[in-house]
């Protein structure tokens, strides 16, 4: 479906790309291509945002600016260009208004508690110039208060939300938001060089050693590869050595890819698979009304309140041990080896490696919701924050808290012959069988260079049991 708008009302306008790096399916852009005669489009690197972040050598500061990099290349094609500035945002639209006559600001909305401050900030800016600041829906199908309980409430158990999500969701809830058509009318100008890492205080990353796809270009290889194996999604998501889920979440974090174009994905492919898929894109959007309506989880407390306070041990040893990966046991510290080398985690090993430190380690979800953040290339804290939550039993729809893995079992039921453990710590590559999921149990094992288990699955257990019925009550 395409939306078409005949009147003209700006004479030139601005499009502030952010969560949504294409230059198609764009919410923002075709509305302000339809509305205006002349459109300038930009790019911040915040410095807000850059400044605190303490490594340099940050995977996802090199996503974004390959993803750039190949924006402003596709709007230069276009006979435009695209305005890129290492800025305060505050700084960067003042200065653009002023520099190009801008009539209005088209941007796509973001739900984080910070952007929500920023963009109201920046919309108060434009008021005093004298500018228009439009917000668009883009990044999800369902926001804010589009799915409620028939109280007019926001959900916080999963299943009803899914199920009235559901009920709404049909084609013509997924509009295109076309480009091309009004291409035309993009501003004709030439916009000065892109600045580079280097400029911006950041270094190359292992980015392209480890071939992580980037841009547009690479959202949609994914996606073409994710299509011939999106039937078999459910019976492969889980065992972390096989290529079994979407590797789909970076570009949908940065939008590269249109939301609405992997729900048509999800709904025209007719499989067991897509049909679990689907499961997982309405989850992501669960988590966003979850933050929105409460964003003071996404401040660090805890969604149920009568968890805010448990008296997790905090030893720094452990905590560290689990960072490094050197808890001595195999498929935790595989993930974890994973997560520092690649910037990416698998889905089950998630959950794994979240358990294990809070309920084995006895360690604060918020240490581990921290280091994530921190590491992980699609990092996104609503999903982040609701992932956390979900396995610490202080969320929305949780993982009860009598409920813990146990990781040797978690190993064995997904990756039973150990091949992604072997992958990253190829010092065990020589047990086989149950040996590799318990090695410390092996007579060999003293011969190798891994560590002993820093604890105790079932005496962690019981004090993890005790620790939650104590803070329950």
């Amino acid at each position: 479906m395409t939306l078409i708008i005949v009147n003209k009302k700006y004479s030139n306008s601005l499009v502030w790309f952010r969560r949504d790096l294409r230059d198609y399916d764009h919410a923002a852009l075709s509305h302000a291509l339809q509305e205006s005669h002349r459109v300038f489009c930009i790019f911040i690197f915040d410095k807000e945002i850059l400044n605190a972040l303490k490594n340099k050598e940050d995977r996802r500061v090199e996503f974004i600016w390959e993803c750039v990099k190949e924006l402003k290349e596709r709007l230069i094609e276009k006979k435009s260009d695209l305005i890129v500035m290492h800025d305060l945002a505050s700084n960067a639209i003042s200065r653009v208004i002023d520099e190009f006559k801008i009539e209005a600001i088209y941007t796509n909305r973001d739900y984080e508690p910070k952007a929500i401050q920023r963009d109201e900030a920046i919309k108060n800016l434009a008021i005093k110039k004298n500018v228009v600041f439009y917000g668009f829906k883009d990044q999800v199908v369902f926001e804010e208060n589009e799915i409620l309980t028939a109280l007019e409430k926001p959900y916080t158990v999963f299943t009803p939300y899914k199920n009235n999500y559901l009920k709404k969701l049909n084609q013509t809830t997924l509009p295109r938001f076309d480009v091309e058509p009004f291409i035309q009318n993009l501003a004709q100008f030439k916009s000065e060089s892109l600045l580079t890492l280097k400029d911006m205080g950041f270094q190359i990353t292992n980015l392209h050693e480890i071939k992580i796809h980037t841009g547009m270009t690479g959202g949609k290889l994914l996606v073409e590869d994710f299509k011939g194996r999106i039937a078999l999604y459910k019976k492969t998501r889980d065992f972390p050595a096989i290529k079994g889920v979407s590797y789909l979440s970076v570009h949908l974090r940065f939008g590269t890819l249109s939301i609405r174009q992997l729900f048509r994905l999800a709904l025209e492919s007719f499989s067991e698979g897509s049909e679990t898929w689907l499961n997982e894109l309405i989850w992501r959007e669960f988590y966003f009304q979850i933050l929105f309506h409460r964003p003071d989880v996404g401040l660090g407390k805890a969604f149920k309140k009568e968890y805010e306070l448990i008296p997790f041990e905090n030893n720094p040893d452990y905590f560290k041990a689990w960072t490094e990966g050197k808890t001595g046991y195999p498929i935790v510290d595989a993930a974890m080896k994973q997560l520092n080398q690649t910037g990416f985690m698998h889905n089950r090993l998630r959950m794994i490696t979240a358990s294990f430190l809070v309920k084995d380690l006895l360690v604060d979800w918020r240490w581990g919701e921290a280091y994530f953040a921190e590491k992980l290339i699609d990092f996104d804290l609503s999903a982040n924050n609701g992932g956390w939550q979900w396995a610490a039993s202080t969320g929305c729809d949780a993982q009860p808290w009598f409920r813990i893995f146990n990781p040797v079992t978690q190993s064995l039921r997904f990756d039973p012959q150990g091949k992604f453990i072997k992958k990253y710590i190829p010092e065990l590559s020589d047990f086989n069988g149950d040996e590799i999921h318990a090695p410390w149990l092996c007579q060999n094992f003293h011969k190798i260079n891994y560590p002993q288990p820093i604890i105790d699955h079932a005496s962690q257990r019981i004090k993890a049991l005790a620790l939650y019925k104590c803070s329950k009550t």
